[in-house]
């Protein structure tokens, strides 16, 4: 009887402290989720974009010549700053370009429009309660330059109205003798 006993006291521990530990992930989960819907900042996009290419498009774009960089689904008023360093194998990492901006009240906000020499870049993308890195995206600049104008040929020199050559002076230091 009293290992009948012992065996249900035992069981009911067991189930209540397994109820216990799935309660206990499930809160720890909820909080976590919670948390992350609510974190300031960090719930935006950052994105390269050639300078045609509409602000509101999705798509990153890694390849470009003249270009912008834009913020969309940030906070509201928040400010940003940014940073663009040049990249290897191309770049030293020295900072190329650099910049602040306001997020306006959709938590939108887009750079002025850039070229860079052609080469890879990383851009840098910080805010003021981040949790975790910057924002980053890496990219590659190359602008085509179209074929300049071929010159047009330079006049020859002009010859006399007689059609011969116009003589120049000879000076010389000898005495002439003759």
């Amino acid at each position: 009887m009293r290992s009948n006993a012992l065996r249900v006291g035992l069981g009911t521990a067991i189930v209540g402290f397994m109820f216990a530990a799935c309660a206990f992930v499930t809160y720890a989960g909820l909080d976590r989720a919670a948390a992350s819907t609510t974190t300031n900042g960090d719930n935006g996009t950052v994105k390269v974009h050639k300078a045609e290419t509409s602000e509101e498009d999705p798509r990153n774009e890694p390849h470009v010549c003249e270009f912008y960089v834009v913020g969309n689904n940030f906070d509201a008023g928040q400010d940003v700053w940014w940073q663009i360093k040049s990249w290897p194998p191309t770049g030293d990492r020295t900072v190329v370009g650099e910049g602040t901006l306001q997020m306006d009240e959709n938590g939108h906000g887009r750079s002025e429009d850039m070229e860079l020499d052609s080469g890879h870049y990383k851009l840098y993308w910080n805010f003021a309660g981040e949790n975790g890195r910057a924002k980053q995206k890496v990219f590659w600049t190359e602008c085509v330059t179209s074929p300049s104008e071929t010159p047009s040929s330079e006049p020859s020199p002009s010859e006399s109205e007689t059609g011969a050559p116009t003589p120049s002076p000879v000076r010389t230091d000898h005495p002439v003798t003759g």
